[in-house]
């Protein structure tokens, strides 16, 4: 009789490669005995389920289509803390918002698989007749329920969990006919936890990757992507782009097909066009060199990720430019915000109304695109150069192996990331916005970019602090993370006065 697999037992040195197929079927069965809904995972069934839902419900297939038509899709957030109001809301977004994918965002117990807390908190929702989490607890409702929801629309239907702690939650939507994950081992990592290390949310993610890859082994074609906009605040297209890269090529290594990458939007149109861009150019460029040539890497940027204005006017105008920014970027889909963003989790009516808000600004924008346009090709060139070097040195760092270089630059600081809450990275890095609104990198802490891109860097946001009369230094990356949420009579002083 073989002795129960322990979590040493599964435990290989960290690498980029591929986890070995027996190895994966001892960590799978430990996975599902943490919580008695991993019980109602079925591999085989799962398979056969997702080959029986309509094309137009598999995300995988929806992207390349309209990645193939030149179409910018639609996807909002949400997530409710009892199984009837997350069905009601994703009914809501489908039907009301037009929403081309809909999601199901996890709460914060689930994220940190604190499943004993998500069970009281769906209790005391039930009892108060409203949701008490700020998502769907999806773990402990399980593969049924989350079957119930996949039918209860006529669109994808994506995970969106927030987590470096995938495994779980990604078994059970897998399996119930969710054809999308979003989440990866660096961005989340670094994004949303303190004590986590970056190696452990890397070898998470190995694990929902390997899990997806092996549904395409199987036949079945499932949607990954990497949440590249970090930490909510101002991030440089380059510094998204580099974890972007990484993060394609560790799920590449275990096998992943369809990846795709996410970047929060900057708010200036030919920043946003440029970084979508290059974004896509990058990851292929990388995955050629490590000999992956069948890798889909559609884009979407998301609306506007840092702190949002309070009246609902400009907030209804971020969303109708992201829209905007969304189509002329080329971007594959855009996911969506609504009016309430400063307030907290909206309402399924204000949701849809956000998507539809959406919807109309990629009609208007439609075709319309920035090739040839000097500073669109400027700028292009400009994150090409920031971009290269750091990956470079991350892949020297780990001796070619991606896991490997990433942990030991994230020590190093050749990685670093603005304003991150986990304890294993440096955040020296500094961002803020230039004269023109584009972010620029203000202060690079450890991180290897030429003299010359940092020099270009330096005098714009110059002349911005002489414009603003803000000191050049940490007060001018300060002003730039509120700066979108100010009143407009702040933003756009009536100087007749």
């Amino acid at each position: 009789m073989n002795a129960p697999a322990t979590a040493d037992s599964l435990r290989q040195p960290l690498s980029e490669a591929a986890i070995p197929q027996d190895l994966f079927a001892r960590m799978r069965k430990q996975n599902l005995a943490r919580w008695p809904t991993g019980a109602g995972v079925d591999f085989e069934a799962g398979v056969e389920r997702h080959k029986s839902l309509p094309r137009h419900k598999q995300l995988a297939p929806v992207l390349r289509a309209a990645d193939a038509e030149g179409r910018c899709l639609t996807q909002p957030r949400g997530g409710f803390g009892t199984f009837e109001l997350q069905r009601e809301l994703m009914q809501t977004l489908d039907r009301d918002g037009h929403a081309d994918v809909v999601p199901t965002t996890t709460d914060s117990y689930t994220r940190n698989e604190q499943w004993q807390l998500a069970q009281k908190g769906i209790e005391e929702s039930e009892r108060m007749g409203r949701s008490m989490l700020n998502g769907y607890p999806m773990v402990n409702y399980g593969v049924d329920h989350a079957r119930r929801l996949v039918d209860a629309i006529d669109k994808p239907a994506i995970m969106l969990t927030g987590t470096s702690m995938p495994k779980l939650t990604g078994e059970i939507g897998y399996a119930a006919g969710y054809s999308g994950y979003l989440g990866s081992g660096i961005a989340y990592t670094v994004s949303y936890i303190k004590e986590l290390s970056i190696e452990e949310g890397i070898r998470n993610y190995q694990y929902l990757d390997r899990l997806a890859a092996m549904y395409q082994e199987a036949g079945v074609e499932l949607h990954r992507r990497q949440p590249g906009f970090l930490t909510g605040t101002n991030i440089p297209p380059s510094i998204a782009i580099i974890t972007a890269v990484l993060d394609c090529l560790l799920a590449a290594a275990q096998g992943v097909r369809n990846y795709g990458l996410e970047m929060g939007q900057t708010l200036h149109l030919v920043q946003d066009a440029a970084a979508t861009v290059v974004c896509r150019e990058m990851c292929q460029e990388y995955l050629a060199r490590k000999g992956y040539r069948d890798v889909f890497t559609p884009v979407t940027l998301l609306h506007w990720m840092g702190a949002w204005p309070q009246d609902e006017a400009q907030a209804a105008a971020l969303i109708g430019y992201g829209g905007t920014l969304a189509a002329i970027a080329g971007a594959v889909s855009v996911t969506t915000k609504s009016t309430h963003e400063a307030f907290g989790i909206p309402t399924p009516q204000a949701n849809a109304e956000g998507l539809r808000t959406t919807r109309m600004a990629i009609y208007l924008a439609r075709g319309i695109r920035l090739d040839g346009l000097p500073e669109f090709e400027r700028e292009k060139e400009l994150i090409r150069r920031e971009v290269r070097p750091i990956v470079d040195k991350v892949l020297e760092m780990g001796d070619g192996d991606v896991a490997v270089g990433t942990v030991r630059a994230f020590e190093a600081g050749v990685l670093d990331i603005p304003w991150s809450p986990n304890r294993h990275v440096k955040s020296r890095v500094l961002p803020a916005r230039d004269a023109d609104g584009c972010l620029r990198i203000l202060d690079a802490g450890l991180m290897p970019f030429p003299k010359e891109v940092l020099e270009v860097h330096e005098e714009r946001l110059r002349r911005r602090a002489e414009r603003d009369r803000i000191a050049y230094g940490p007060e001018l990356a300060v002003a730039s993370v509120y700066e979108i949420s100010e009143p407009v009579a702040k933003l756009l002083p009536d100087r007749a006065r």
